[in-house]
């Protein structure tokens, strides 16, 4: 466990450098939002490309690791469906603890597969990025133009939120290049991992930036109920999975370490647009990557040893 521990410390000093440099006002608050669209629509996507552009796919368990994935994610989707009448919680929170468990935080993932696996680790974890952001997108988008507070169902805006994800358009490119044999080109190729190499520094800077330990205060069953499912339960059932389909290791340790990773800080954002409950979806976000710092080196350790 210690080689995961020290290589997951590093992730998170720089969250909590993200959350002290707002806390100290040593930026203005402004700063943050153009920020994290820069990450998000051009430093993260340079960051997929370059990786899916020039890795080895043919290494990688690919197939095994999308069934995994897939799989645990269904699993988990079918338990907080049938969960929903048993809660009585008002629809748009129930649109957050459903994004609380199914979505990713892919900075952390990212970061902790380059830490404890090097390139090879990048590249799987970019595959799983491919393989989970559509899906969980696709998931969210869907139950909260179903149950937001201003959402009306619509499978066609669903797809059309997804298909414009700046993530899946990046890994798209990316294994179209690897596919076909392009590969990175002259120039273009440095200039893009030069961008991509700042995206997971100020990515988990963002994340720490973006916690709000008010809501975490006012935090209820709900959070504690997607804290569990997604930091407990989730990675369990991906690590089932993994040893079900024979998944290499390499490739194992990546499918856990992403079902592991507390919710992404854009669910927040998911919910203030799209009619969810935006205070509860920080205080699920904020109390999940404070314990998955405690989580992640079990999980990760449990996922290792399959």
């Amino acid at each position: 466990m210690l080689p995961i521990v020290l290589a997951i410390v590093p992730v998170f000093l720089l969250i909590f450098l993200g959350y002290g440099v707002r806390a100290r006002r040593l930026l203005k608050d402004e700063f943050w939002e153009p920020a994290e669209r820069l990450i998000y629509f051009v430093l993260f996507p340079a960051l997929l490309v370059s990786t899916l552009g020039s890795a080895d796919l043919a290494g990688l368990d690919i197939a095994p690791m999308a069934g995994a994935l897939v799989l645990a994610i269904a699993v988990l989707v079918a338990v907080v469906l049938l969960l929903r009448p048993l809660l009585h919680l008002p629809d748009p929170s129930f649109t957050s603890l459903f994004q609380g468990v199914v979505r990713q935080n892919t900075y952390i993932g990212l970061a902790v597969a380059l830490a404890v696996f090097g390139h090879q680790g990048l590249a799987a974890a970019a595959v799983a990025v491919a393989i989970i952001v559509p899906l969980v997108n696709l998931l969210s988008v869907t139950v909260l133009e179903r149950y937001g507070a201003s959402g009306s169902p619509s499978w066609l805006g669903a797809v059309r939120q997804v298909a414009r994800n700046p993530l899946i358009i990046a890994c798209a490119i990316g294994i179209v290049l690897n596919l076909t044999g392009v590969g990175l080109p002259p120039v273009i190729g440095p200039f893009l991992k030069i961008l991509g190499a700042a995206a997971l520094p100020l990515g988990l800077m963002a994340v720490g930036a973006g916690l709000n330990l008010t809501a975490a205060r006012a935090a209820g069953p709900p959070v504690a109920l997607a804290v569990g499912l997604r930091l407990v339960a989730l990675p369990a059932i991906t690590a089932l999975t993994c040893q079900a389909l024979d998944v290499a290791p390499v490739s194992a340790f990546v499918a856990v370490l992403f079902n592991a990773t507390p919710a992404s800080p854009s669910s927040y954002i998911l919910a203030r647009l799209l009619g969810g409950d935006a205070r509860l979806m920080a205080g699920i976000i904020t109390v999940q990557t404070a314990l998955s710092m405690l989580t992640l080196p079990l999980v990760l350790t449990f996922g290792l040893l399959q």
